[in-house]
């Protein structure tokens, strides 16, 4: 194999075919093509894009590189779920259990906090004692005897794709649609699954802030899916303020375990329960307003609350947790925010309130850095609430008086009061499938 020919020919706008893809990520996984090959071929396929046919190949070699799950007599359907990422996005601890709990097995991977975005994984490890570091062979078994595992990318699931993110985390080029969806779909086509929802956000706040390059990035993925026997649906949602009100990792374990007994923020009910619908129709269930009621009925039975006791329990961790949340840990330090005038809230920023949480200690810089998970915002602002000075809009939850301030000019610079009209996006404004794009205006 040629590598050179094969930068060149992309630098200049050609294709390379899906099988010289899988033999070039073969190699590089063997070690046999060097990291700045492929970062050199990493930014002409940013500058240039992929052919669907390209995006394929990638994305079956980074599946080849690595093992699959195996759920073939496991008597239930499959499913799982993926976020493109936001800030106050814990619906995957919620919708995991809920889903479970209805009788579909669900083999969560997520990942890490990225950028401003939380992570998934990092709000399951401020639970005491989680693990998230589960073998297939322990997931296959713990979602086999309790219908769910939540857990992280394992070293036996797509290698090469890991790999290949280090690089274009360095490299400026992860903000790729086909790189994207290849990354994506080839974790989650390895679980094994019988269908897929994938929450694809949008707004100042998520990855992709282009409305349309968002709906590529789902169409992509959707074809990727169906196109390997993987039904798969996409739900856009709204990225321009927080979900929820919490945002850091203790304070969402503490919202979900709200959210799971029925207690939590209605934007955030409805979009994990739009997921949750979509989830049940994909495995069989053919009456959505049925599958809403199932829905209903294991939240106020205790029925997927119990769910996630049992996930937690069998992943190491607490699950006291859920009946008293004040055994999470908790901060050093909690002031209240208040409005600074009176007004409308004409915004309330997600990528600014990511970002503090990242700097007051609850994200990542650099990839050894250890993870504050008490530190965060409880935020009730909402665009389009009137307010008096001296509101309180927020709480704020730090280490100490430097990261109450820092917290402070944060939601500054973040809440925006003034006259006129908020205009947030609509929760839920499309679900998209294989056969197009359904508007869900009225959402």
């Amino acid at each position: 194999m040629f590598v050179p020919g094969l930068i060149e020919r992309k630098r200049d706008g050609g294709a390379l075919t899906a099988a010289e893809w899988r033999d070039l990520l073969g190699a590089y996984g063997a070690g046999t093509v060097p990291d700045y090959q492929l970062s050199a071929l990493l930014m002409a396929c940013f500058l240039k894009g992929l052919t669907r046919e390209e995006t394929a190949g990638l994305l079956d070699g980074m599946m080849a590189s690595g093992s699959r799950l195996e759920f073939g007599d496991l008597g239930r359907s499959v499913i799982d779920k993926h976020s493109t990422g936001g800030v106050g996005d814990k619906v995957s601890l919620i919708l995991a259990p809920l889903v479970a709990a209805c009788g579909v097995a669900v083999p969560m991977m997520s990942g890490r906090g990225l950028g401003h975005t939380g992570g998934t994984l990092d709000k399951l490890e401020s639970i005491p004692g989680f693990r998230t570091d589960l073998s297939l062979a322990q997931t296959r078994a713990q979602v086999e005897k309790i219908g769910c595992a939540m857990i992280g990318q394992t070293p036996e699931i797509a290698p090469v794709d890991k790999k290949l993110y280090a690089l274009r985390d360095v490299t400026a080029t992860v903000e790729c649609v086909p790189l994207i969806a290849a990354s994506i779909m080839s974790k989650k086509l390895a679980e094994g699954l019988n269908g897929l929802v994938l929450d694809v956000k949008q707004g100042s706040g998520a990855f992709i802030t282009d409305a349309e390059r968002s709906l590529t990035l789902a169409r992509t993925m959707i074809e990727l899916g169906e196109d390997r026997g993987c039904p798969t649906v996409a739900l856009l949602t709204a990225m321009d303020r927080p979900l929820g009100r919490a945002c850091g990792n203790a304070l969402e374990a503490e919202e979900a375990i709200m959210g799971l007994k029925g207690e939590g923020p209605e934007d955030l009910h409805e979009v994990t329960i739009a997921e949750a619908v979509e989830m049940l129709v994909l495995a069989g269930e053919k009456d959505r307003a049925r599958a809403r009621q199932r829905l209903d009925d294991a939240l106020k039975s205790g029925k997927a609350a119990e769910t996630f006791q049992k996930i937690i329990e069998a992943q190491g961790g607490n699950p006291a947790v859920v009946d008293d949340p004040a055994l999470l840990p908790q901060a050093e330090a909690v002031e209240v925010y208040y409005a600074r005038s009176a007004g409308t809230i004409l915004r309330v920023e997600p990528r600014a309130i990511g970002r503090a949480v990242v700097e007051m200690g609850g994200g990542r810089r650099k990839v050894d850095d250890v993870v504050d998970p008490t530190v965060g915002f409880v935020i009730t602002a909402r665009p389009g609430q009137k307010v008096h000075t001296s509101e309180p809009l927020a709480s704020i939850f730090a280490r100490d008086a430097a990261g109450i301030d820092l917290a402070r000019r944060a939601l500054d610079a973040a809440i925006e009061i003034g006259e006129g009209k908020a205009s947030p996006l609509p929760l839920i404004s499309a679900r998209v499938t294989a056969r197009g794009v359904e508007q869900l205006t009225g959402r």
